[in-house]
């Protein structure tokens, strides 16, 4: 039982690791476009704006990917603390996230969930409307 425990708390561990990461990714994000938009104050360079939008796309993508491992890693604490309806049966302290691979563990599924798109496509939308009304 003790074993069990310290492979829930390893888990537990990659799983905050990874919310963190995400959390900083929105903040850089949002950070990136305000300095875009100070950029934009400053000069007068539409081309600033969009450029603004590459970020935001590539702190997406990357968000998605941190949420994801997180997604696998929670299925592997649910399986592991038997809470799951079809638990996986795995050897002590075994690490698998690659057994999570489809539904709501899918990259794709993560991509355009609710709390990766309501942040990053507002902000591209915003980016890229700026871009077309200043023009």
């Amino acid at each position: 039982m003790e074993n069990k425990l310290k492979h829930l708390e390893f888990i537990q561990l990659i799983i905050t690791r990874m919310n963190v990461n995400s959390f900083l990714l929105k903040g850089w994000c949002v950070t990136i476009v305000a300095a875009v938009f100070a950029l934009y104050a400053s000069n007068q360079n539409i081309c600033v704006i969009i450029i603004g939008v590459l970020p935001t796309i590539i702190f997406w993508f990357l968000d998605a990917y941190y949420l994801t491992q997180e997604r696998k890693f929670r299925g592997l604490y649910n399986d592991v603390a038997g809470v799951s309806d079809n638990p996986r049966q795995l050897k002590e302290f075994e690490m698998r996230p690659d057994l999570y691979t489809k539904g709501k563990y899918s990259y794709f599924n993560v991509l355009f969930s609710k709390t990766i798109w309501l942040l990053y496509i507002p902000l591209n939308l915003i980016l890229i409307g700026l871009y077309f009304y200043l023009k």
